[in-house]
């Protein structure tokens, strides 16, 4: 069995002091590939921090909302332009900009999308579906879209929207 994935994922405010209480920033392109066998997601994430280049296979599957089971590995650039030929034509590319933001001992994951200039996302990973967040203050939370598919990845390379 995969590990699981437990993660809550909130709508805010993109503002400077935001950003600017974050550790470092991650330019990302996450590219879906057709589905697996049984629904299973498949995507390739081209990901760059200070020039270094990682990329990395994913393969989810959706439990309930908070919860999935994740599979990920890293892969060669070589290995990840091989899987760009099972790329999902209906899909975009999905380019971000991810902040960490560490608090109280929990890391917050921002992602900052090109086409909006006001919000972005903010998700946490959790030990367990009961842990008590403690939100750093300098996030202005619009509102909780854990398990809304409006605000998913996959959903944001067709829409290119972020709606209150």
């Amino acid at each position: 069995m995969a590990p699981l994935e437990i993660e809550r994922k909130f709508l805010v405010k993109k503002t400077h002091g935001l950003l600017n209480a974050c550790t470092s920033c991650t330019h990302i392109t996450q590219t879906y590939l057709v589905n697996g066998e049984d629904g299973l997601q498949r995507r390739v994430r081209r990901s760059e921090t200070d020039g270094e280049v990682v990329c990395t296979y994913t393969e989810k599957r959706f439990i309930k909302p908070m919860v999935r089971e994740e599979n990920e590995c890293v892969i060669t650039e070589e290995r990840y332009n091989q899987l760009l030929t099972e790329t999902d034509r209906e899909l975009n590319p999905v380019e971000k900009s991810r902040y960490i933001l560490i608090y109280e001992d929990q890391r917050f994951e921002i992602d900052v999308y090109p086409f909006s200039d006001t919000l972005c996302t903010m998700e946490l990973e959790l030990a367990d579906v009961s842990q008590e967040i403690h939100f750093p203050p300098c996030a202005e939370i619009i509102k909780e879209v854990t398990g809304d598919t409006r605000y998913s990845n996959v959903t944001l390379s067709v829409t290119h929207s972020l709606a209150e």
